[in-house]
């Protein structure tokens, strides 16, 4: 795998060795000692998968304090722009953001540390998603931001008439109003 740390630090996209040939593909989706010694320890302790249809938003989401969760995400079927924002207000990159295109034929994968706000829209027809987590989902402690505050600059590239979202993340605060990392 090639680990390559983003312009926020700690933040990496990940493209992994593809085998081809006549029988299809191969490549190692995940490898602990690789990860480990290329951006540290991190135990993953839970997969997730969802299912998304063009121009579905999900995020921007994170958990607060002791629930907070740093995530390893990719896309199994289609294609989507995955959008990872800095919330350490002590970050001298607080507020700033980094936007990668994760789809079944790059096969890159997007590590988001702890203290990041994450979400992505789906450009394909059909989207299915999965992440790795390193603590569980805890509803008490999930947090979000508005996916199209101007404040944070996020260049969405469909019109945003065409986005579907859900009702919760309509009502997410601007960052200046949201509970973030001190």
């Amino acid at each position: 795998m090639i680990f390559k740390e983003t312009e926020i630090e700690g933040v990496y996209v990940i493209e992994p060795r593809v085998f081809n040939d006549a029988r299809g593909y191969f490549f190692e989706a995940w490898k602990r000692d690789e990860f480990k010694d290329h951006i540290g320890d991190v135990e993953f302790i839970q997969d997730n998968e969802s299912k998304s249809s063009y121009g579905v938003l999900r995020g921007l989401h994170y958990q607060k304090g002791d629930f907070s969760q740093a995530k390893l995400v990719r896309v199994i079927k289609g294609r989507v722009l995955d959008v990872a924002v800095d919330i350490r207000k002590s970050s001298p990159t607080f507020g700033k953001h980094v936007m990668v295109e994760l789809s079944d034929e790059n096969k890159r994968q997007f590590f988001i540390p702890r203290g990041f706000a994450h979400g992505f829209l789906v450009l394909s027809e059909e989207a299915i998603f999965t992440y790795k987590v390193d603590n569980p989902y805890a509803p008490q402690a999930e947090a979000g931001i508005r996916w199209n505050d101007p404040e944070l600059g996020i260049e969405w590239p469909i019109d945003p008439s065409v986005v579907l979202t859900s009702e919760k993340d309509l009502k997410q605060p601007l960052l200046r109003d949201a509970q973030v990392f001190e």
